[in-house]
């Protein structure tokens, strides 16, 4: 075998092991959270994801997925702020992210942070979009949140199941950027 033969016969080694090696190697998938009453929501941003588990415990949240077109291995493990029912808390996988819907074990406290620890995590950042000060909510928006909570307690992990309406994120009432536009002369 020549040396340039060799050359090439190594480079597609090289591939193959850091392809193997990429499949090994484990990176938490980034995540956004957010807090409720009942519940505290976790989505975990991984586009096209694959083999999802997620593992509810007691005061331990673990999430692990292959995601992307590259198959990378994501590995999450959350010690959480204070105690979830494992056994009414579920997750709901979709195309772009998988949401995770933790029932708190107290009702009605507030979560300060999602972890134990108050160590600021780099793949964590809280939902502002989703965030709501519901401690001092009124009776018409504590109806919304129970039908939302409903749902949320029916959600499974089926690719089936919708996810409902959050303060009218998807309202198809007119806006005013909904105007025809006048034509240009």
């Amino acid at each position: 075998m020549g040396a340039r033969s060799r050359g090439r016969a190594w480079k597609a080694e090289s591939r193959e092991a850091v392809g193997t090696h990429a499949l090994c190697l484990r990176q938490p998938a980034s995540a956004k959270w957010y807090d409720r009453r009942d519940y505290v929501f976790i989505e975990f941003c991984v586009e096209d994801s694959k083999d999802v588990n997620v593992n509810f415990e007691k005061s331990k949240l673990t999430f692990s997925c292959l995601g992307g077109s590259d198959n990378f291995k994501h590995l999450n493990e959350i010690d959480l702020f204070n105690y979830i029912d494992p056994n009414e808390s579920k997750h709901k996988r979709t195309d772009r992210s998988i949401l995770c819907c933790l029932r708190k074990g107290e009702s009605g406290q507030s979560w300060p942070r999602l972890t134990k620890e108050k160590a600021k995590l780099n793949w964590l950042s809280v939902d502002f979009n989703n965030w709501k000060d519901w401690e001092d909510d009124s009776d018409e928006d504590l109806s919304n949140f129970d039908r939302f909570s409903e749902m949320m307690n029916n959600m499974g992990g089926d690719e089936d199941v919708d996810l409902p309406e959050v303060d009218g994120a998807d309202d198809d009432s007119p806006d005013s950027d909904d105007e025809k536009m006048p034509d240009l002369e």
